[in-house]
């Protein structure tokens, strides 16, 4: 073989400072997903108990609920034949600042005395 050996120093900096940003991308999706995950499962489970109270005639006091178990969320109140519907939406933070995606969900319960 003629010429000089090849230097690899510093070889391995150089890759680990091209793959770093897409391991911190990749980290931050994973995250930002788990947090929506995270509020879609709030709001199903607060949409079916705000569903329950209003069918209940407890009214008033479903938005105090709603309040307490996902803050920031809205609810719009639907009766459809036997059965009171109560849908909650509320925007969940993805990582980035200023990043948000809807989430909804609808609970129903028979109303009371049926």
């Amino acid at each position: 073989m003629t010429g000089r050996a090849r230097d690899d120093a510093g070889g391995a900096s150089v890759e680990f400072a091209l793959v770093l940003p897409a391991l911190v991308l990749l980290l931050a999706v994973v995250v930002g997903a788990a947090g929506v995950a995270t509020t879609a499962v709030r709001v199903a489970d607060a949409s079916a108990v705000v569903a329950r109270q209003v069918a209940r005639g407890d009214a008033a006091s479903a938005p105090a609920t709603l309040a307490e178990l996902v803050p920031g969320a809205t609810m719009t109140t639907v009766g459809v034949g036997e059965f009171v519907c109560v849908e909650v939406t509320v925007d969940a933070r993805l990582a980035g600042p200023g990043t948000t995606v809807p989430v909804t969900s609808r609970g129903c319960a028979p109303r009371a005395g049926r």
